[in-house]
């Protein structure tokens, strides 16, 4: 599942990059860390991928990067919660096995103990072939107000426990009772469960919901790698998460307890708590010295940034924001992003450098009737043919290969070369190598908005632009 916007990791995580296509944690995405520690699973399908259709080409490329076999990626037209996203996944798990168990994983969780985990689901697997819905509990290891709690029941062959009742976020004495008890466990938001068991407890609670799921699957789209939902079939659809429309209600709810070094990582005190430390206590990524300062965690992107007698702070700084918060304060980093939304300004949702299905671009510069960009078209992708009515745009390239198309002329252009396209004329640009051109771009006019675009043609499907 690769729902929610990760505000509380702003200025990393935004809404048109959020963090579980970040790396945060190691070498890998959370996504792909997410399916790498599923390897050695036995009898593992390929994954169905459920996503926003405006992150669809960033999930495949990571996807693809992993080389391994791409899989289903399914796109919602609007977010609707778990419940309609775990139902279509479900939906098109039967239509390609009759009795599948499905494993349904957040793609941003970080589970440091993935043996663990793999025992967890055996467990739970067994579980499931026995008509239970399962989900994975957390052993908490402190009173924690931000997650939702899971009170276990009676114990099921000595593997797994009935679930009594699942608890809302809890203030910090209710919480501390729970941790006491030692009957209660966090709510991972993690399931395991045959695809036709979960289909069948949907449709006694919520069947409007499995009607329209079916609906919009049954009248989808394939487009290049994706299944496109029906738009109005799955607007029709209620809102709702797995939690509320089946787990609290079925009578076949189980929790296999699950003590694997799990984080779900929905905030910057979250990412301290979880990466090693120096002796001061301090957690550093990129560029960072300090000097009589502890317990605080410090992400540089791009620049030195330095501390000097400080304690429990967060400073994370990236091309185009700097965040500077206490630890004890970071929940409240999403009424920044608030501020920035409410003002329409771009960092809300966009980073400087901003992806793109046939690469990236940069904003190195801007100012009055001028803009400037660093380009990078991945091998044997395009730009869409288009035009622009306010800008002129010089090209400048500073390596690989480019194949430009301008008015009525397609030609070459390599290293130290350069091309100027006339506003107003119509013109793309491919990558015919097998490395990725790098070029600058020099935009001069009276408007340099993004949506100062005529699209004529584009191989990944995306809507004209007009």
């Amino acid at each position: 599942l690769l729902g929610g916007s990760g505000t509380r990791l702003w200025p990393v995580s935004r809404k048109d990059h959020p963090k579980r296509f970040l790396n945060l944690t190691g070498d890998q995405t959370l996504l792909q860390a997410t399916l790498n520690r599923l390897d050695g699973i036995e009898a593992l399908d390929a994954s169905i991928v459920v996503c926003n259709e405006e992150h669809r080409f960033t999930t495949a490329d990571q996807l693809m990067e992993m080389q391994r076999e791409l899989g289903d990626i399914i796109l919602e037209p609007v977010g609707k919660n778990t419940a309609p996203a775990v139902a279509v996944a479900a939906l098109r798990a039967l239509q390609k096995h009759e009795d599948v168990l499905l494993l349904v994983l957040p793609a941003d969780h970080v589970i440091r103990e993935a043996e663990v985990f793999q025992k967890a689901i055996q467990k739970a697997a067994k579980a499931a072939m026995e008509n239970y819905l399962v989900t994975f509990g957390i052993v908490p290891t402190k009173a924690e107000t931000g997650y939702g709690y899971i009170k276990r029941g009676n114990e099921i062959n000595h593997s797994f426990y009935q679930v009594d009742k699942f608890v809302e976020k809890p203030d910090l004495i209710t919480a501390q009772s729970y941790v006491d008890s030692g009957d209660y466990y966090w709510n991972s938001g993690m399931f395991l469960f045959k695809a036709s068991v979960f289909i069948h407890e949907l449709e006694k609670f919520q069947p409007e919901m499995v009607a329209c799921c079916q609906k919009s699957l049954d009248q989808s789209e394939h487009d290049l790698d994706f299944i496109r939902l029906h738009k109005q079939s799955f607007l029709a659809c209620p809102s709702n998460s797995i939690d509320y429309a089946v787990m609290e209600k079925t009578r076949n709810a189980v929790t296999v307890p699950l003590d694997a070094g799990w984080n779900d990582v929905g905030s910057w005190d979250a990412l301290w708590e979880i990466e090693k430390k120096d002796i001061s206590g301090n957690v550093f990524q990129g560029d960072v010295l300090t000097h009589s300062s502890k317990d605080c965690l410090v992400k540089a992107e791009n620049k030195l940034v330095t501390l000097v007698g400080v304690e429990n702070l967060v400073v994370i700084e990236t091309k185009d924001a700097v965040l500077v918060a206490a630890k004890d304060k970071v929940q409240d980093v999403k009424a920044i992003v608030e501020q920035l939304s409410k003002d329409k300004r771009s960092e809300a949702e966009l980073h400087r450098e901003v992806y793109r299905p046939w690469g990236k671009y940069d904003g190195i510069d801007v100012g009055e009737r001028f803009q400037v960009k660093r380009i990078t078209i991945k091998p044997g992708e395009s730009t869409s043919m288009q035009m622009h009515h306010h800008r002129a745009e010089h090209w400048i390239i500073v390596s690989g290969i480019a194949e430009i198309t301008c008015a009525d002329k397609t030609f070459l252009c390599t290293e130290n070369q350069s091309a100027y396209i006339p506003q107003g004329s119509k013109h793309r640009i491919k990558n015919p190598g097998k490395l990725p051109m790098e070029m600058i771009e020099v935009q001069t006019g009276s408007y340099l908005g993004e949506d100062d675009i005529v699209r004529f043609e584009d191989q990944y499907g995306r809507l004209p632009i007009k």
